[in-house]
């Protein structure tokens, strides 16, 4: 395995983009399906089921949850089967939810029923991302090397927000011509092609010898972990309630937020994804907070849906760089033989905050106006610069187990 970094470690910017590109490909269409969702699932729930913002919040948040409590495993498993079946089995995770998404328009004279079924869905989604995107990002440093964990983060990354970005006005079309039902069989059907792009793809072994406990790779990820928790909250933000906020204000269409968040973070992932590499995950990462907490307080104060779309797409050009920005601290802590227990366990901050956020900002936006979710999200972002600059400080090679 050490002669396989070291090898990786002088692949050039091409090769590393040839290797990456087929897993990138199978990862974006995977996660086509659940950006298809995005922007139609809040009007489902809150439109047609009539249940409140609260609820949208919690069927948002159902995939985090579900993504938290599945993400060590799936990094085991991609430590111990491989990556390539880690993100196989999620793909097929994706079609019973699809499945289960069908299952719950039966029940639409329930909302109850309807959005409880949903719940399990998003569950099952949440367990699909937890495989493919943790898988993804084995493969990837398996095949390129620890040196280009930045780039790997950042281009598997970029190609899930490519989908979702992709999936965001397509959802919206299906939508329109096809009720929730259309969202429904493409959630069910689109995986299955993933899973014939992936299935030619060579396996990368799984890696052999002792494996490093948990509680050490918590202790090696749990400062970039927190960094990147409160930064995700601005996806949080985005995710579940952009297309709400621009439907309130009569903007349209209702789906340029989010389009506009998730083409930004592509573009900015595609042509930066290699400066946490250059110059340092932690200092990338302190500059982009601050520019994504600009971009959240830009939507709270827009007074007209130009301004707005500028927020989001500084709100994606600072996010896009945080994550893969604290991942690389994350990776260069982490154990070699556990990095897909490390992503596992860095990406479970993610999960914790989105999971849990979702429903807390759906309540703020309960009681206090969907603009004000915003300003929230904008407060709690600006506190991950509290440990981007404390790892800056620190230097990369502190808090390795």
């Amino acid at each position: 395995m050490s002669a396989t970094v070291s090898l990786s470690r002088s692949i050039a910017g091409p090769s590393v983009a040839t290797a990456l590109l087929p897993i990138m490909a199978a990862v974006s269409l995977a996660f086509l399906v659940i950006g298809v969702a995005l922007p139609v699932l809040p009007l489902h729930v809150h439109q047609e089921l009539g249940l409140s913002t609260f609820v949208v919040g919690l069927v948002t948040g159902t995939q985090f949850l579900a993504a938290l409590a599945s993400r060590v495993w799936a990094g085991r498993f991609a430590d111990r089967a491989g990556a390539k079946r880690a993100v196989v089995a999620g793909m097929l995770a994706a079609v019973a939810g699809g499945l289960l998404y069908l299952l719950s328009l039966r029940f639409v004279a329930a909302p109850p029923v309807s959005a409880a079924i949903l719940l399990l869905g998003r569950a099952l989604l949440g367990g699909a991302e937890s495989l493919i995107i943790t898988g993804g990002v084995s493969w990837g440093l398996a095949l390129v090397g620890p040196a280009n964990a930045g780039r790997v983060i950042a281009w598997v990354g970029m190609a899930m927000f490519a989908a979702l970005a992709l999936g965001a006005p397509m959802g919206t079309s299906l939508y329109a011509l096809g009720g929730f039902a259309s969202i429904a069989i493409a959630t069910t059907l689109v995986p299955l092609a993933a899973i014939a792009l992936v299935a030619p793809l060579a396996a990368v072994p799984a890696q052999r010898g002792a494996r490093a406990s948990l509680l050490k790779v918590a202790r090696a990820v749990w400062m970039p972990g927190f960094g990147s928790a409160l930064s995700s909250i601005g996806l949080g933000v985005m995710i579940a309630f952009s297309s709400l906020l621009a439907a309130e204000r009569h903007w349209s269409p209702v789906w340029l937020f989010f389009s506009a968040f998730a083409g930004s973070l592509v573009a900015a992932r595609l042509l930066l994804g290699h400066v946490p590499d250059r110059l340092g995950g932690a200092r990338v990462a302190l500059v982009s907070v601050l520019i994504e907490a600009g971009g959240l307080l830009l939507i709270w104060l827009a007074p007209a849906q130009i301004f707005g779309v500028a927020g989001a797409l500084l709100t994606g050009l600072g996010f896009a760089l945080v994550y893969p920005g604290l991942g690389v601290e994350a990776v260069r802590r982490a154990p070699p033989e556990s990095r897909g227990l490390a992503m596992g366990a860095y990406t479970a901050f993610l999960d914790v905050a989105l999971g849990f956020g979702s429903p807390a900002l759906g309540w703020i936006a309960g009681w206090s106006g969907l603009g004000s979710v915003f300003l929230a999200g904008a407060l709690i972002v600006f506190g991950a610069t509290a440990f981007a600059a404390r790892l800056l400080c620190l230097g990369p090679s502190a808090g390795r187990g």
